[in-house]
């Protein structure tokens, strides 16, 4: 299901995990390495390709989230408004909203935008965790440094450092993590209700 109307996703009281990140980052590859399927999440040279908010349900199970990505889309400044809007609303009014993933390019320094939205949603209580994706894209020897560099600037304004995954949607490498980290949380959700 997509629409750009919170009212309007699904009534089903499954689990929700919601994927984010900055324009570009890769998350419809991710998606799709995660499902397994090549063309789930559309792909796309154009950053900002999606402007809606997907629901994709998984083994009847629980929904993946794929959420518009922020940043540096080129849409007008008024579609910009539109998705922060629902964006934020969706964290604000979807009370199945277990976890939230954010997508993180790992080649890159920490950008002000990640850790600004990180920020929001803590203070808003949204659970999170990092996925630093691209991996393949970094030396052995690069990677580790790029990650360090992260966790550092995070430990600025975090006690700790949230969960984190690292991944490569050509690779699979953190497919299983992420999926078992789903699993054993709906396992706890289950056996709680």
């Amino acid at each position: 299901m997509s629409n750009s109307d919170v009212a309007k996703c699904p009534k089903d009281k499954l689990p929700e995990y919601a994927f984010i990140g900055r324009s570009n980052v890769g998350k419809s590859s991710l998606i799709n390495m995660l499902t397994n399927r090549k063309n789930l999440a559309k792909t796309s040279g154009r950053p900002g390709k999606t402007q809606l908010i997907n629901h994709f349900i998984i083994n009847k199970n629980w929904f993946l989230v794929d959420l518009p990505g922020y940043g540096y889309a080129k849409v007008s400044k008024s579609s910009k408004k539109v998705f922060q809007k629902f964006i934020t609303a969706y964290f604000a009014k979807r009370t199945q909203i277990v976890s939230a993933f954010v997508l993180i390019d790992s080649r890159h320094e920490p950008q002000k935008i990640d850790l600004e939205f990180m920020q929001w949603l803590g203070e808003n209580q949204v659970p999170f965790s990092i996925i630093f994706t691209k991996a393949d894209k970094l030396t052995k020897t690069k990677l580790p440094v790029q990650i360090n560099n992260y966790i550092n600037e995070m430990l600025n304004y975090w006690e700790e450092m949230p969960n984190y995954f690292i991944t490569s949607s050509s690779s699979g490498l953190g497919q299983e993590d992420v999926l078992k980290y789903i699993e054993d949380i709906n396992n706890q959700l289950a056996k709680s209700s």
